[in-house]
Parts: C-alpha cells; structure tokens; sequence
C-alpha cells in the first residue's frame, strides 16, 4: 500500500534539509567544489537522490546560500525582541554575520566563475540581509547607542572585509576587529 501523500511530501522535506545541512557542512570544511559523492555520504542519500534534489552543483550552492541568507536576516527582529538592547542585538548578529561569511571558503571563486546559476547570489544576499541589519542600526539609532549616520550596507561591507581570513589571520582575529568596529560606531553614543 503506498504512503499517504503527506507521509511522502514530509520525508522529501527532510531528505531535501538534510541533504543542504550535509551540504553546507561539506561546504565549509573542503569548499564549494567538494565531491558531491561527499556530500551525498554525509546526508546518508544516494548521489542520485542528491541529484534529484539539485541537478546543478549551482543549484545546490544556491539553496544552501539561500537558507543561510533567510536564517541570519530571521535572526535580526528575533535578537531585537530578546536582547537588553539594540547595541546587543547588533553585536549578536555582527557575530552570526562573521560566522556566515567565514564558512563561505570557495564561495568567491564560484561567484566569479561565470556559472549562470550562481550569478545572483549577491544581489539576493544584500536585498535580504541590508534591512535587515538596517532594522537593528534604526534600533540604535533610536535608543542612542550609536552614532547616527552609519548604513547598513557600509557597516556590512566592513565586517565582510574584516572576515577575509588567511593564514595569519583566522576566526578569532575577525571576532576581535569586528567587536573593535562595532566598538568604534558606539562613539559618543
């Protein structure tokens, strides 16, 4: 007898999440250009099933992205609502901003690679996360933790900047200058 049709839509979600957590997992620790081969393993799915789900390597890129995206820009009216103050919200999200900047190792050469799929992966991470983070400067702004003038697409390319790591200058290096750059937008305020 076959399985309802909400049984089998539930477990193609599932096989669908757990396939772009593998993803991002294998994403971050060998790049974007990891084997799909790996990332099928670590989903516990066939390369098939891998392939069903996105038959493009960009189309795999671009759904992992996606929810990262979706994930951290969710994140800014959570903090606001659960942090003592704005400036804290702020930093909490800078924080979860280095973190997704940070594990995307290869990303740049695939954005560069002149693969149509991947071409608005930029364009969709500012049209989401700059109001977001826009929400959280407006809330300083207004409760007088930060100097005013700053924009979100400015403070963003800063951090993005700060989070380019290399050999001599890894996570904790980025936490530091990041806390320094926030510190340093408090001002006077």
């Amino acid at each position: 007898m076959p399985e309802p049709v909400g049984v089998r839509q539930a477990q193609a979600k599932r096989t669908r999440d757990g396939v772009l957590a593998a993803a991002a997992a294998v994403f971050v620790e060998q790049g974007v250009q990891a084997p799909v081969r790996d990332i099928a393993e670590r989903a516990g799915v066939g390369v098939g099933t891998l392939y069903r789900n996105f038959p493009t390597r960009a189309d795999l890129v671009t759904a992992v992205y996606r929810h990262q995206i979706d994930t951290c820009a969710a994140l800014a009216p959570r903090l606001l609502a659960e942090s003592g103050s704005p400036f804290t919200a702020l930093t909490s999200w800078a924080d979860a901003f280095v973190e997704f900047l940070v594990t995307k190792h290869g990303l740049g050469a695939a954005l560069g690679s002149g693969d149509p799929g991947l071409e608005n992966l930029h364009t969709l991470m500012l049209d989401t996360l700059v109001p977001a983070c826009a929400t959280l400067l407006d809330a300083c702004a207004a409760a007088g933790e930060l100097e005013p003038g700053i924009t979100a697409y400015t403070l963003m390319r800063a951090i993005g900047n700060l989070s380019i790591t290399g050999p001599d200058y890894g996570r904790d290096e980025v936490a530091r200058m990041v806390a320094a750059l926030l510190a340093g937008c408090r001002g006077g305020a």
